[in-house]
């Protein structure tokens, strides 16, 4: 007599059974459409030129970036890409027409882009010699197409602050970051600069991709100084998004 297998004796069957290993596969499906979906915003030129240069599509704009090959900052990164699509895709929870909104280390400007294309007034920062090239895309992709006219300001982290952005006259809604923790020596700085450029209201959005250990270090020691929320994760590309405020404010 031949004795009929259950149909849930695999291990396999039995996890997939599983509603934690349900809710697993659900996640990576949402992860690996939404990330299908920012992907999709990149074009490819058809055409060859002497400069190197992409081609997005946030906002209902082809925003043509320059890119520099030769430095980490001139580079279109993915986290760049989850937080433009973020910015673009919850308009109505994180409105940001009329909003005073900087990001640091702006790099070759996407973000700054899309935030004044979303209606924000918009400081675009980053080190001087990366000034040039994103005063450049900056101005090609939102002379008269935005409200306001976006700035750009050089922004070295730690350095002159109350001379350059003193707290009297910090008005920030938003921050915007992406990408800005990687391999460089002047993690304290950066948390310094977020510090300095917060009011008790102030909201950072800020998508980070981790590499290494020093990724979840540096998490560490800003939730010391910040509440922390994450509001979004893509596994498939080792990035995540968090939203942060200064902890200790009052209540609004």
């Amino acid at each position: 007599m031949i004795k009929k297998a259950s149909v849930y004796s695999h291990p396999l069957d039995r996890r997939l059974m599983d509603p934690e290993a349900q809710k697993e596969n659900r996640e990576n499906d949402d992860d690996k459409k939404v990330v299908a979906e920012i992907t999709a915003r990149c074009f490819i030129p058809t055409l060859i030129t002497t400069t190197s240069w992409e081609g997005f599509h946030f906002v209902g704009h082809d925003i043509l970036i320059t890119e520099a090959m030769d430095c980490y900052g001139a580079v279109v990164w993915p986290s760049a890409l989850v937080l433009c699509y973020f910015l673009e895709t919850n308009v109505k929870q994180y409105n940001m027409v009329d909003k005073n909104v900087i990001e640091i280390g702006a790099g070759t400007g996407l973000v700054s882009i899309v935030a004044s294309l979303l209606g924000a007034h918009v400081t675009a920062t980053d080190l001087p010699e990366l000034l040039g090239n994103l005063q450049y895309n900056i101005s090609r992709n939102t002379k008269m197409k935005c409200k306001h006219l976006p700035q750009v300001k050089e922004l070295s982290w730690g350095i002159a602050l109350d001379k350059n952005f003193p707290r009297s006259s910090n008005n920030f809604d938003y921050i915007l970051a992406a990408d800005v923790v990687y391999a460089h020596p002047f993690l304290e700085e950066l948390l310094l600069t977020f510090d300095h450029l917060c009011k008790e209201t102030t909201i950072i959005l800020w998508v980070m991709k981790f590499r290494l250990e020093r990724e979840n270090k540096f998490v560490d020691r800003f939730k010391e100084l910040f509440d922390l929320e994450e509001i979004s994760n893509f596994p498939s590309l080792n990035i995540k998004l968090y939203k942060a405020m200064k902890k200790n404010r009052r209540s609004a």
